[in-house]
């Protein structure tokens, strides 16, 4: 089993920026991956960033290539998701989220992860 719990969210101007992190415990070591996902009210949850647990391979959803950045610190078995010249549409509750399907080389569907954070509220005001 692994644990996740997610911080950092709030509420910012447009234009601004903010970092959420998600601290993993439990069986860590089987993690291959960590992704964020986001979820906006009436809409379906959706894919934003994943980095692998080991290496450096990463991957970003259009919608946010080039504005967010995701890194991990496995000292502290935390992932980040820096999140800058943020829109009114980047509104949601972010998800953090663990994968242990080391086949797979890219994981950004729901149905690849195995364990789920509670998610945090982030809004950006116009």
């Amino acid at each position: 089993q692994v644990q996740l719990v997610e911080s950092g969210g709030g509420l910012v101007q447009a234009g601004g920026s903010l970092r959420v992190s998600c601290a993993a415990s439990g069986r860590t070591f089987s993690i291959h991956a960590m992704g964020w996902f986001r979820q906006a009210p009436g809409k379906e949850r959706e894919f934003v960033a994943f980095i692998r647990w080991s290496g450096s391979s990463t991957d970003y959803a259009d919608s946010v290539k080039g504005r967010f950045t995701i890194s991990r610190d496995n000292a502290k078995n935390t992932v980040y998701l820096q999140m800058d010249s943020l829109k009114p549409e980047d509104t949601a509750v972010y998800y953090c989220a663990a994968t242990m399907q080391s086949w797979r080389t890219v994981v950004r569907t729901v149905s690849q992860y195995d364990y789920w954070g509670q998610g945090t509220q982030v809004t950006v005001s116009s």
